[in-house]
């Protein structure tokens, strides 16, 4: 335990304290967008249909837009694309509010609900690219490494959790149309801060222009982990997605829709802390193993919910199905760090972050079909299909060593004069004010080659 909140304060140290509460506040609005717009749209239209079409534009517009911004991300830094799109989307999403109390007709309703999410910031993907770039720069080792790739899968989580939470709350308590309106509000103020945080800096976009032969490099295709890690969080999504319209389904049928969400809700309560927990694994258990093993996880624990029918073994099988989400998600992110180039980490990030919101919605749409025609069990079955499709590509995928890594550009963060990512007694690390920076040339020690830690083998390769 105590090494477990020493590797915690060594990632603190590496962001500043203010940086992951920024970035969460700052997602909570990608998170209460979409339920905040399906409850809004069906209340003002008194149309399901109505309110499914805007949803589904929605999603569709942060699915195919993501990954541009995250190209966009990479070229030019983080502090222009997400100035830019945190303030179209607050505008979009406030339009969308006042479009729907207004009664506007469905196709611009949904059109405004393509602008807005084509223009969610993306500040989970980025968030996360410029903590790993931080840690990076400071030549932290892969426990830290790992630590950020926790935390951050943590912080996701929550927000997934506390978001709709919100949105219920706010929707019982006044009108759907304060959720939305709080969400344009969050993403106006947190993800402005998000952007102007100094560790922006650190992502700036120079490494994509450095010169041309580096740029044709950059753009080179991926290696295959990353095309098969962008399948298996689809997958995810589609078990997302398949576990909502059959919780939602068998609460319905039991009389008690209004548990859907509390349930949901468990589950992600207990995927977070387990995801906070994988920070404290050992570099020994390599990705290929943690990939394997959550999605055989995520198999063995989905199949009992083709025979629950009441209601306190649905909350039992769901919250310990949680267990197997957040290791997956955590590891997939972290091996598609490990795969790309440096100069396209955010685009990547974001393509995987739209693969599993198109992989949630997909299975949404099916898996409601298939609940009205067979029951529970029948949208129970997409999620149990998905989780095994996964397995099998986690089993057939060769999982190459980790890429080398260039250092960062040093950017100075408060919280760092006092705080060191390094364990007591150990050097200080370079770029901080007591040590000076390391040379940035080839001969610079990466702290990213294939052979890495005390074990050394390949962290990624095993």
């Amino acid at each position: 335990m105590a090494g477990t909140v020493n590797t915690y304060r060594r990632v603190i140290a590496l962001t500043g304290p203010l940086l992951p509460l920024l970035s969460f506040l700052a997602r909570l609005p990608v998170a209460m967008s979409q339920f905040g717009s399906v409850l809004l749209v069906a209340e003002t239209s008194g149309s399901l249909a109505t309110a499914g079409i805007v949803g589904g534009t929605l999603s569709a517009g942060q699915v195919v837009l993501g990954p541009v911004l995250g190209r966009l991300a990479d070229r030019h830094g983080q502090r222009p694309v997400v100035l830019t799109a945190a303030a179209v989307n607050a505008v979009a999403t406030g339009a969308l509010v006042a479009g729907a109390l207004g009664g506007l007709a469905t196709a611009p309703l949904a059109a405004i609900g393509a602008v807005t999410g084509a223009s969610v910031p993306l500040i989970g993907p980025l968030a996360r690219t410029r903590s790993v770039a931080l840690a990076h720069r400071a030549k932290a080792d892969e426990g830290v490494v790992g630590a950020v790739h926790s935390l951050e899968g943590t912080l996701d989580e929550v927000s997934f959790v506390f978001g709709p939470a919100l949105v219920g709350l706010a929707a019982l308590a006044l009108h759907p149309a304060v959720a939305l309106g709080g969400a344009a509000a969050l993403v106006a103020v947190f993800g402005t801060a998000y952007a102007l945080h100094p560790t922006a800096a650190v992502t700036d976009g120079g490494g994509a222009q450095v010169g041309a032969p580096r740029e044709r490099g950059a753009r080179g295709r991926h290696p295959r982990v990353v095309h098969a890690v962008r399948g298996s969080l689809f997958l995810q999504g589609a078990m997302f997605g398949a576990c909502q319209a059959g919780i939602a389904s068998l609460t319905a049928r039991l009389g008690v829709p209004g548990q859907a969400g509390i349930v949901y809700a468990a589950m992600g309560v207990v995927s977070a802390a387990v995801g906070l927990a994988l920070g404290a694994l050992p570099a020994r258990f390599g990705l290929r193993l943690r990939w394997r093993a959550a999605t055989g996880a995520a198999l063995v624990l989905s199949v009992p919910l083709l025979f629950t029918d009441t209601l306190w073994p649905l909350y039992a099988v769901v919250t310990v199905l949680g267990a197997a989400y957040a290791p997956h998600l955590i590891t997939a992110f972290a091996l598609t760090e490990r795969a790309v180039e440096p100069a396209r980490l955010a685009e990547a990030t974001a393509f995987a972050a739209s693969a599993l919101v198109a992989g949630q919605a997909a299975a949404l749409a099916a898996s409601g079909r298939l609940a009205e025609w067979y029951g529970p069990a029948g949208a129970f079955a997409v999620a149990v299909a998905a989780a095994a499709t996964a397995l099998l590509l986690a089993l057939v995928t060769r999982v190459p060593a980790a890429r080398a890594h260039p250092a960062a550009p040093q950017v100075f963060i408060p919280a760092q004069q006092t705080a060191s990512p390094n364990p007591a007694g150990s050097p200080s690390r370079p770029g901080s004010p007591s040590a000076p920076s390391a040379p940035s040339g080839p001969s610079a020690p990466s702290g990213r080659s294939g052979s890495s830690g005390p074990s050394g083998s390949s962290y990624a390769g095993r």
